[in-house]
């Protein structure tokens, strides 16, 4: 029978350089991960250097940074979109709810300032007031009639003044949509008794043009029988007075049968009895 071996312990040396090893390999896995970032689509980097903003902006893409030193925001730069209803007066002092929605984008080129001087927050901040005090700023420029009758062109200064308003944040308007104007319950009423005169005075109008077409038909034709009547008194002569005379007597003798009449009215068909 073979003699059991004698089990040696680890040698102390060894395993320390298999930790610092292990050691080793895990931070040079961690410092591979963090020395590059990843820019989704839609998106930008912001770089952050020990909490500093730096000039640079990432694109989309795979990008290198300084481990532990470098921190990348991604931040959306797609288009976005705001929907408000907004109370504000007209010209005439009519009180107005707008319903609007706008969309915007944020400038990927300069989307590091916003988030230094605007933040994440840039909404709440920046946006939704600026959308206020524009559409205050327009429809004080309009009667509540004209804000119906000029949608398209008081939409097109909204637009204006907001992308003013924006573009000093560096946010890009992109478009607006008003999609309702709501006015007072006294308003609409106001506004369908008006339409109503409208239609009356409209159909007063018509039957007052008609009528006045009317007559100045019937004065033409009696302009014209006049005319005629008058034409055929300057056409009627002596001779021509003779002429039917001696035609109808001509015809009478031609229908008489030989017989006198038993009653006359003081001359023959033919024969003048003086």
């Amino acid at each position: 029978m073979s003699e059991p071996r004698a089990v040696r312990p680890p040698n102390p040396s060894t395993v320390s350089k298999g930790i610092i090893g292990l050691v080793i390999v895990v931070l040079v896995a961690v410092l591979a991960i963090q020395s590059f970032t990843i820019v989704q689509a839609g998106h930008r980097g912001v770089v952050l250097q020990l909490g500093a903003v730096q000039p640079k902006v990432l694109e989309e893409g795979l990008h290198f940074k300084i481990p532990f030193i470098q921190t990348v925001l991604p931040i959306e730069v797609r288009v976005q979109k705001a929907e408000s209803s907004q109370v504000s007066a007209s010209r005439d002092l009519q009180t107005v709810t707008t319903t609007l929605a706008v969309n915007y984008h944020l400038d990927g080129a300069t989307i590091n300032n916003l988030y230094q001087n605007v933040g994440m927050e840039y909404r709440a901040r920046i946006v939704d007031p600026a959308i206020g005090e524009s559409l205050k700023a327009v429809t004080a420029q309009y009667t509540a009639e004209e804000l119906i009758s000029k949608r398209s062109e008081v939409s097109a200064k909204v637009k204006e003044v907001l992308a003013t308003k924006l573009s000093l944040y560096n946010v890009v308007l992109d478009d607006i949509n008003i999609t309702e104007f709501k006015f007072s319950e006294e308003f609409n009423r106001a506004i369908e008794q008006k339409q109503i005169a409208e239609q009356q005075a409209l159909k007063s109008k018509l039957d007052l043009d008609r009528i006045k077409i009317e007559k100045e038909q019937e004065i033409t034709r009696a302009q014209a029988q006049a005319e005629a009547l008058r034409l055929q008194k300057q056409e009627v002569t002596q001779e021509l007075i003779e002429l039917r005379q001696i035609e109808a007597q001509l015809k009478a003798i031609e229908k008489w049968d030989g017989k006198l009449p038993n009653v006359t009215g003081g001359a023959t068909p033919f024969i003048n009895v003086q």
